[in-house]
């Protein structure tokens, strides 16, 4: 990771936490390119440009405390992900995030442990529209997800909610079943829609070995669980990694750019 401070410090003095509330279509319309519109929110968002028309890698962070600048830290590693896979990479502020609305949704971090918005099958089905916005803007057939914490959680489930949305997933220290610990309705994960998953999907589920977060047997889990049910997963250990930076260790890119190359 040493290979990305000095382009992380270079970039993140562009993305001041400019926090915003409410922003209309209109009003997001006529600010810069790296703006979009989708599921009624007003997304800023940080793209690395390959020449590759088919497919396109989005990163999808976790939970951080609101208004926290998430493309400053997660622009250097959509930069080193095209750069390694050759293909257009795009790292996301989901709402309540760097410079991204609040129109209909508040950070992640809103709702707490008690009822966690990455749980909410109505999230959910926001962002799966917002994936669909960014698959049809840079004219993508094949969408590859990589997701950290609760964006792996949200990755997880989305590949069987939205059968076909997600061609290749990548999890991070997610977590992928909340019922045991948070038998709260309206709440989903992973485990409810595992059937659905396409066998055709392929699934790279990676865990640190000293995550007290996303804690490693509830990766090691989910991944026997996948395996029984025939889909096409591998697990990755990243030994000596904790929670924080886990997706963006050597071993997990190595493990991204060695599926998609």
């Amino acid at each position: 990771m040493k290979r990305l401070l000095s382009v992380f410090i270079l970039i993140s003095v562009f993305f001041s936490a400019s926090f915003a509330l409410n922003i209309t279509k209109s009003e997001c319309s006529k600010k810069d390119k790296n703006y979009i519109f989708a599921g009624g929110e007003c997304l800023q968002f940080y793209v690395s440009k390959t020449e590759n028309k088919d497919s396109l890698n989005i990163i999808i962070h976790g939970t951080w405390k609101a208004g926290t600048n998430t493309l400053g830290r997660y622009a250097p590693f959509a930069e080193d992900l095209a750069l390694q896979t050759d293909i257009t990479t795009v790292a996301i502020a989901l709402p309540g995030y760097s410079g991204s609305s609040t129109n209909h949704f508040k950070a992640l971090s809103h709702l707490g442990k008690t009822k966690p918005q990455a749980a909410s099958e109505k999230y959910l089905l926001f962002l799966s529209t917002v994936l669909q916005a960014f698959k049809k803007k840079y004219h993508a057939k094949k969408l590859n997800y990589i997701g950290h914490s609760a964006g792996a959680m949200m990755g997880a489930t989305l590949a069987g909610l939205k059968p076909g949305l997600i061609t290749n997933l990548f999890c991070a220290g997610g977590v992928y079943n909340i019922h045991k610990k948070n038998p709260s309705k309206g709440l989903i994960s992973a485990i409810d829609y595992i059937d659905k998953i396409p066998k055709t999907t392929k699934i790279v589920l990676t865990y640190g070995t000293k995550d007290k977060i996303s804690k490693p047997y509830m990766t090691k889990r989910f991944y026997k669980l996948a395996k029984a049910k025939g889909l096409n997963v591998e697990l990755v250990k990243v030994k000596g990694s904790g929670h924080l930076g886990l997706d963006m260790s050597d071993r997990s890119v190595e493990a991204i750019t060695e599926t998609l190359n």
